[in-house]
């Protein structure tokens, strides 16, 4: 049955979301699986018996997660090591915990350990090769290609056909880019040259857009591991950059902010608004205490786009900050948050992992990070690495939306109006117009074509010939 039609003035439409029982599991695990070697990592995988990495599995069978990133594997072309840390750890129960299968993964290069042929970190040498200086002079810091890299895993089919990477887009191509400055001189943002902008890239690892399909719908899980803001000068290009890095998944969840971005594949533009997205990673940022630039994590937490109501929290950060008294000042004086131990570095504990849910199309159940209290047998695997396995545990919101169809826009000229909304998989929709409002002088316009972009799900429908005075309405039904 269809549903009454929704007045469009000033294009306001209600849009009801399709209900769904389905929920899912999203976690994020900065695992320190990154190795001082090129290969080494794989050469752990295939042994099976890494102490390590069997706690990192035993971590991923405790929490159970349905789509999981993992910061810091080390990635190899032949992408080997995905798919043996599931052969012959995961796929192995670890101390007693019921093995866990992802059917589907996902990685792919990173800017790690890629030389760039310039003097970026201007020392005075180029360096091109692996040893002293080469890394901080690679598009992203690491001593070979793919060093602290990142994998998806899933246990839902990953559209590997609309995937989006970011690894080139170029850092000067960001609006008012915070591009680090030579204090020395009264050039604003010259700290890297106008050659070397034309190759510098803003990713430090890459940003990946991994379309996943649970139960029908689709779930954008964007990934990224942004630049830890540390280890550079007064120039700051490292907290710069990390600001920028978080940015770019900022903007790409505003349709009205991304139309500058560009994927690997030259494609343009970010999500369309009202798209079900989950944000993931290790951010290097937190909103209160550490080196991170002014605001640089807060233009997620407080973005339009994302639900930040439920923040994960433990019982074990909170008790580790007491036990380290005065390290300790994170979160506000609120350690529960915490997601990383760095009390050994002084610097205390920090939240600088996230998974950052969408308003849209989601109901937030619970969420958590993994730090068991120093009572709990489970927090022997504490000393894994130095952060902690963050999740959220989503479903399908199942009420129809309160909110205006979202970023519903309507562009006029002198031959044409073009109406654009953010469509929703499972429903179809029916273009109506009418000339004075009147309840009887509404009809279909069948001759105005309505097009649904398949990746971006932004709907278009272009009138060719508008009258001087003519509304529009949409009507809904579901498939």
């Amino acid at each position: 049955m269809k549903f009454p039609p929704l007045l469009l003035l000033l294009l306001a439409v209600l849009l009801p979301v399709i209900p769904s029982q389905a929920g899912v599991r999203i976690a994020t695990f900065n695992a320190s699986m990154n190795r001082t070697t090129e290969g080494r990592l794989v050469t752990e995988l295939t042994s099976g018996t890494s102490s390590q990495i069997r706690r990192v599995a035993e971590v991923v069978q405790i929490v159970r997660p349905d789509v999981l990133l993992i910061n810091e594997f080390d990635y190899d072309a032949d992408q080997a090591g995905a798919k043996l840390f599931q052969d012959n750890y995961l796929s192995v129960g670890q101390r007693g915990n019921e093995p866990i299968e992802y059917p589907h993964r996902f990685t792919a290069p990173s800017n790690t350990g890629v030389p760039s042929g310039f003097d970026l970190d201007n020392d005075g040498r180029t360096v091109e090769s692996p040893g002293s200086g080469y890394a901080e002079d690679c598009f992203g810091f690491g001593s070979f290609p793919g060093q602290y890299g990142m994998v998806v895993y899933s246990k839902y089919p990953i559209r590997t056909e609309d995937i989006r990477t970011f690894q080139f887009f170029l850092w000067k191509d960001m609006p008012n880019a915070l591009l680090p400055d030579r204090a020395a001189t009264e050039e604003p943002g010259d700290w890297y040259s106008a050659e070397e902008l034309e190759v510098v890239r803003l990713s430090s690892k890459s940003h990946w857009d991994v379309p996943v399909e649970v139960d029908g719908e689709i779930v954008h899980v964007l990934v990224c591991h942004p630049t830890p803001p540390v280890f550079d000068g007064a120039e700051d290009r490292n907290g710069r950059r990390n600001h920028d890095e978080i940015r770019l998944w900022a903007d790409y969840v505003q349709p009205e902010k991304s139309g500058y971005l560009y994927d690997d594949k030259g494609v343009r533009g970010g999500l369309a608004a009202g798209s079900r997205f989950a944000i993931l990673g290790d951010m290097n940022a937190d909103p209160f205490d550490g080196d991170s630039t002014a605001g640089a994590i807060l233009q997620l937490l407080e973005n339009p786009a994302i639900d930040y109501s439920k923040i994960p929290s433990s019982a074990g950060g909170k008790e580790a900050a007491a036990t380290q008294g005065g390290a300790n000042r994170s979160h506000n004086g609120q350690p529960e948050y915490d997601t990383g131990d760095f009390s050994d570095s002084g610097t205390g504990n920090l939240h600088i992992d996230y998974v950052l849910p969408s308003k849209a199309g989601w109901n937030i159940k619970d969420s958590a990070v993994f730090w068991p209290e120093a009572s709990d047998p489970n927090s022997r695997l504490l000393s894994v690495s130095d952060h902690r396995m963050v999740y959220v545990d989503l479903e399908f919101a199942s009420e129809p939306s309160t909110s205006a169809l979202p970023n519903v826009n309507i562009r006029h000229s002198v031959n044409q109006s073009e109406l654009t909304w953010a469509a929703q998989p499972g429903v179809i929709y029916e273009l109506q117009t009418s000339n004075d409002l009147q309840s009887d002088s509404w009809s279909a316009a069948n001759e105005i074509e309505i097009v649904i972009d398949p990746l971006t799900q932004t709907a278009v429908a272009n009138d060719p010939a508008p009258l001087p005075m003519r509304f529009y309405r949409i009507a809904l039904e579901p498939r």
